[in-house]
Formats: C-alpha cells, sequence, structure tokens
C-alpha cells in the first residue's frame, strides 16, 4: 500500500473499539497523522431510547481510551457526505477508512462514498469486522444464500477458523491541528425526566473494557455449564455479549478465538453451543443482506394475510408487564429495568404477543428495538419472524408456547418471577406460575388480590391457542 505523509480518517459506525480493528489498523499504516471519528448521521433514522443511553457511553469509553494512546475522537453530526467531505477538506486527508455495515442504507451509503470519493482522487477501503463471514460471499451451492440454519453453520465452520484477531494499537499519530469537534453531551443521548435507565448501571458497562471483562467472566463462569444453564432465566448462565456485539466494542473474531484451546477445561458440548449461538447472530445477518426488508416483510409472503388483531388495549398490557402470566410479565419488566431480556423468556414473550393475542409480530419488533440495549437491525427482526413462523427456518406457527408451563419449566422455584414480579414474591411456589389458580387462602396470606394488586389473565390460554391455530388455518388455505 503507498505510504503517505497526509491524514488518513477512520470512520466509526458499528466498531466501536481500538483491538481488531483492521480499519483502525489501516489508518495506521497510511502512515500520516490518524483522525478518528463518529458521525451522528442522518441517513440512519433514529435509534431506541436504551440504545441511545449505551451509545452515549460506549463513545464516551471510546473517546477515553483514544486519549489515553494520544489521539482523540471527534463527533460530528449532518449528511454524511457532506460531512465527510468538509473533514477530508479541513484536514487535507488523502485516505478514509471504516469497517463495513450490512443493513441497506448503510451498503447503499457507503455504496456511493467509496465511488464517489475515489473518484476524486482518495484512498477509501474498507474492511470485515462486524461478522465472521461476508454474506455476499458465503452461498449454497446452487449460488443463492443460505435460508437454513444448520446447512449455514456447516458451511461457516467448514470454511476454517476465523482470521485471528489484531492488537490494539500503543499509539496513533495526531494531527498538527485537530478539526473542530461537537459535544457528546449535546447530542442528548442520555434519559433525563424520568431516568428510566437509572437501573442499567447495575449490570451492564458499556464500551471496549466492559467487553473484555463480560467476556473473562463468561469463560471463567458461565460457560462452563453453557449448553444445561442458558435456558434457565434465574441462572447467571448466558455471556451477556449481545450488546457489545451489536456496538462493535468486542469483534465476534475476537470471542470465537478466546475459546479456543479451552476444552481441557471446559466441555466442548459447552462450547459448541455458545459457537453455535455466536453463529446464529452471523445468520440473521445472512438474511438481512440478503432480504433487506427483514424488520417490514414476511419472509414467507403467505403470511401477508394473516388476520392480525389491532388490540392497543392487550399490547400496552403486555409492554407493561401485566399480562397476568407471571413469566410473560417478569421478562417485560426485566426488559423496563435492566434493557435486556433473557433469550429463552424472549422467545416466551414473543410467542404471547403474536400468538395468545394475535398481534402483529412487526409491533412487537419496534417495540424491542426502542427498549433493548442489544437491539440488532438483524438479530431482532430474524427472531421476530422465527418465533412468528413467517421467517427463515422458523419455528412452525403451531409452536404456541404456554407460558405457565414454560415459568414451571424453566423457573421451577419461581426466582426470576420473583425478583422482577416483586408483588407475587411471597406466593407459593406450586403457583407462582398460576396464581389465578391458588386458593383464596393462599392469595391473601401472599398479600395479593387478583385484579388489584395484580391483574388477572388478560386471555385464557387454551381460548387463546385454539383462536390461533384457527387463524393459522385459514391462512393456509389461501397459501
Amino acid at each position: 500500500m503507498p505510504t503517505s505523509a497526509s491524514p488518513a480518517i477512520v470512520w466509526f459506525r458499528k466498531d466501536l473499539r481500538l483491538s481488531d480493528n483492521l480499519a483502525l489498523l489501516a489508518a495506521m499504516d497510511h502512515n500520516g497523522p490518524v483522525i478518528p471519528v463518529y458521525i451522528r448521521e442522518q441517513s440512519s433514522g433514529p435509534l431506541g431510547g436504551a440504545q441511545q443511553w449505551w451509545l452515549h457511553h460506549s463513545l464516551a469509553s471510546l473517546a477515553a481510551a483514544l486519549e489515553k494512546i494520544g489521539s482523540r475522537l471527534l463527533f460530528l453530526s449532518g449528511d454524511t457526505e457532506k460531512t465527510l467531505r468538509r473533514l477530508i477538506s479541513e484536514t487535507g486527508a488523502d485516505a478514509l477508512f471504516w469497517n463495513r455495515r450490512y443493513d441497506s442504507t448503510g451498503i447503499t451509503t457507503d455504496r456511493v462514498l467509496k465511488q464517489t470519493l475515489r473518484e476524486d482522487g482518495l484512498t477509501v477501503r474498507s474492511f470485515s469486522g462486524q461478522l465472521l463471514h461476508e454474506p455476499s460471499r458465503l452461498q449454497t451451492k446452487s449460488g443463492g444464500p443460505y435460508r437454513v440454519y444448520t446447512p449455514f453453520w456447516r458451511a461457516l465452520e467448514g470454511g476454517g477458523e476465523p482470521r485471528a484477531p489484531v492488537d490494539a494499537p500503543k499509539s496513533l499519530k495526531a494531527p498538527k491541528t485537530w478539526p473542530k469537534s461537537e459535544k457528546l453531551s449535546d447530542w442528548k443521548l442520555l434519559p433525563t425526566r424520568p431516568d428510566w435507565a437509572k437501573d442499567f448501571n447495575d449490570i451492564w458497562v458499556p464500551g471496549e473494557n466492559g467487553a473484555l471483562e463480560k467476556l473473562d467472566d463468561f469463560i471463567d463462569g458461565a460457560l462452563k455449564s453453557y449448553e444445561e444453564g442458558r435456558d434457565f432465566p434465574a441462572k447467571p448462565a448466558t455471556s451477556l455479549l449481545s450488546p457489545h456485539l451489536a456496538s462493535g466494542e468486542i469483534s465476534p473474531a475476537a470471542v470465537w478465538h478466546a475459546t479456543k484451546g479451552l476444552s481441557r477445561h471446559i466441555a466442548s458440548l459447552d462450547i459448541g453451543r455458545f459457537r453455535k449461538e455466536l453463529v446464529w447472530r452471523e445468520f440473521c445477518y445472512h438474511l438481512l443482506f440478503h432480504f433487506p426488508e427483514l424488520d417490514e416483510k414476511n419472509w414467507n409472503d403467505s403470511f401477508d394475510a394473516f388476520p392480525w388483531l389491532d388490540d392497543e388495549k392487550s399490547f400496552k398490557a403486555w409492554t407493561r408487564g401485566m399480562t397476568g402470566y407471571p413469566i410473560v410479565d417478569a421478562g417485560m419488566r426485566q426488559l423496563w429495568q435492566h434493557g435486556t431480556m433473557h433469550n429463552r423468556v424472549r422467545m416466551i414473550v414473543a410467542s404471547f404477543l403474536i400468538k395468545h393475542l394475535l398481534i402483529d409480530w412487526r409491533k412487537g419488533e419496534k417495540w424491542f428495538r426502542d427498549t433493548l440495549v442489544d437491539a440488532d437491525a438483524a438479530s431482532n427482526a430474524a427472531n421476530w419472524q422465527w418465533v412468528a413462523g413467517s421467517g427463515a427456518d422458523a419455528s412452525p406457527f403451531f409452536r404456541i408456547f404456554n407460558p405457565i408451563l414454560q415459568g414451571e419449566k424453566f423457573d421451577g422455584d419461581g426466582d426470576y418471577v420473583r425478583r422482577f414480579v416483586p408483588e407475587l414474591e411471597k406466593l407459593d411456589r406450586k403457583f407462582i406460575h398460576k396464581p389465578f389458580q391458588a386458593p383464596k387462602e393462599l392469595l391473601d396470606k401472599a398479600g395479593i388480590e387478583l385484579g388489584k394488586t395484580y391483574p388477572r389473565p388478560i386471555v385464557d390460554h387454551a381460548r387463546a391457542r385454539e383462536r390461533a391455530l384457527a387463524a393459522y388455518a385459514e391462512v393456509k388455505k389461501t397459501a
């Protein structure tokens, strides 16, 4: 690669880290000053509230990390091309580097920028860093995209080990003068009145250091029983890496390689299961790349005729965790309190919204997008369509979770429910997942008055199941 004394711009997006950042490495290799920038793009649309909170802290962490190695992070807003051209003009930069993104808006923006800036004589290069695979390159034998997870997993695994992650730089060459930057605080990404994110700090430390700590804690602890423990929401048995991956504070290659060589101490079954979950994220991005409207349109268009209900009262009860089904309510309240929800419970609450309430999966997807700190364009949409039965390699629609049985199976002692639905805290274990069936004397003893201190079920499970199956049967007739 030609060397230059002119500055190189590294444009941070979903890669808010210094380690294993190929775009940053390329900017350093350019041999001139490095100018890191984050742009609040007009074309990207608003982030959900929870991710705005995360983004603020993640950017602050990245800025501090850059300061430690003699650099800084510029904060700019506006039209992407105009903003970058202005920065190029101010700094005399002759090169621009970034790591790729895979949503349709991002792809279009990047393609146009790369072409026009190259025509102007700039060096413009992009790199992989958000995924283990490139969706444009991994194809079936017939030359098309994968639509089923298991063959996708086999193809990715059969492609050899992902590249080894690269270390973070120890220093960056700074320009003689820094361009003017906006203040992160002026972006007003944090909630104030009310501060609904006040409890997020109990479990989250946004930023690259927080991501690496989460990974170390997981490998030293929960990974040893991941295969068995990951379905039980009361157990600390998951990695909690998803928001760090969503913001690019850690690369999937770094996560993958951290599990190498552990089979002497950790069962290969646990490592394999965790890697398959990591690759499920890859599969979701593969689907989004090849089906850019994944969050708006049914992958299986036969679901376009599904008779969804416009039931705002039930939807509001679901969002507030007031459905009368404790495992559902615990999950929705965990979402409010911590900006996350255990994966097993995500499936339960999604199934409840779609199949018990017959509310369009797109409403649930939008709610999760606004309230999850790990909201991810690919995973969120693909997983909602998976539960709905309308997606690729989806769970069949007639698989309708019984929220009582799911609670009893995966939260047998009710510890998860008691934590997030405290009004049921004193209820006997036998009825913790079905308070509406508890004798009055037990409810009185626990201080529970159904309909007042805790809601009665907003739908009857058996009737809701019959209604959902009947609706699906009608759709099948027209498919």
